[in-house]
């Protein structure tokens, strides 16, 4: 899976990457800061709750947030994974323009220096292209983005795609030295032309297998976009939660797993109606979503 983009048969160097099937995953939540704050969108309740009771909200937000365990995102490019969600926030009462991820609390590691890693990797592997989609920005003005973007532009340098490239296919982007395609979800993105617009992303939040399946079969009754995530992700509620304590976002994958797998084994990328595109699921370095998804191309 190290460089499966390169490995594919060559009738496929000329499909758009929309019509490929992508692995990707919520990268970051293997380094959350169990002491730092929690964002900015967490409601006044749970923020008192979590204040008061942190002993309880503290190894609950743990279990249910960390959607891997132990995986650099180096180790998850070298997994597979080529699209990655990145929720970057500024932390509150933070003095330093440091951005972090978020996932319920922030990372303790910042967006740049992870993005870093991301830039390295690229290096060592030329053929392999990845999206990288930035969203959410607690806590980000104006100045705040446009040093962001600025950072960015400077990180990736050439290898960024514009968003006027036509040929989007691993052909074209190969011979033009592309190899990100940055999404960014904020309106200041039109001033750049090498910032994406954002990529949908069908999650059911639904805890069950079943759920989730019959939410992402509607979605694909209705047609599809261009670049797409179906997540395949499971969602507990704060009640299920509270009733289950000895549960985790670990548990309900694994134990739902042979009912996704059975579904994912089903579809097709491409670009008709019904087809994926880009896959997300949790715990892909112990269950083999990556290969599985690669596998349907």
């Amino acid at each position: 899976c190290r460089d499966w983009m390169s490995a594919l048969p060559e009738e496929l160097w000329d499909v758009p990457l929309t019509h490929l099937a992508i692995p990707s995953h919520d990268a970051m939540s293997y380094c959350l800061d169990i002491n730092s704050p929690l964002v900015r969108a967490e409601s006044d309740f749970f923020r008192l709750l979590d204040g008061v009771f942190s002993c309880f909200t503290r190894p609950a937000i743990f279990r249910w947030a960390t959607t891997q365990q132990d995986k650099t995102i180096e180790e998850q490019l070298s997994m597979g994974i080529r699209y990655f969600d990145l929720r970057v926030a500024h932390k509150p009462n933070d003095s330093s323009s440091d951005l972090y991820f978020t996932h319920v609390i922030y990372t303790h590691v910042t967006v740049l220096e992870t993005l870093e890693s991301v830039a390295a990797w690229l290096e060592a592997h030329p053929k392999e292209i990845v999206i990288l989609a930035c969203s959410h920005f607690e806590g980000m003005d104006d100045k705040c983005h446009e040093s962001f973007i600025w950072s960015l532009k400077k990180l990736f340098g050439s290898k960024l795609c514009p968003q006027k490239e036509s040929a989007l296919t691993l052909r074209s982007l190969w011979a033009s030295g592309y190899q990100v395609i940055l999404s960014y979800e904020c309106q200041l993105a039109v001033r750049h032309q090498e910032l994406w617009p954002p990529v949908p992303y069908w999650w059911a939040n639904q805890r069950r297998a079943h759920g989730v399946m019959t939410y992402l079969d509607w979605h694909k009754d209705l047609g599809r976009p261009g670049f797409f995530v179906s997540g395949l992700n499971l969602t507990a509620d704060r009640y299920y939660i509270t009733k289950n304590q000895k549960e985790s976002l670990r548990t309900l994958t694994y134990s739902n797993w042979e009912y996704v797998r059975t579904w994912l084994e089903e579809q097709s990328p491409g670009s008709d109606a019904g087809s994926l595109n880009i896959i997300a699921g949790d715990f892909v370095g112990s269950l083999p979503l990556c290969s599985a998804v690669i596998a349907l191309n």
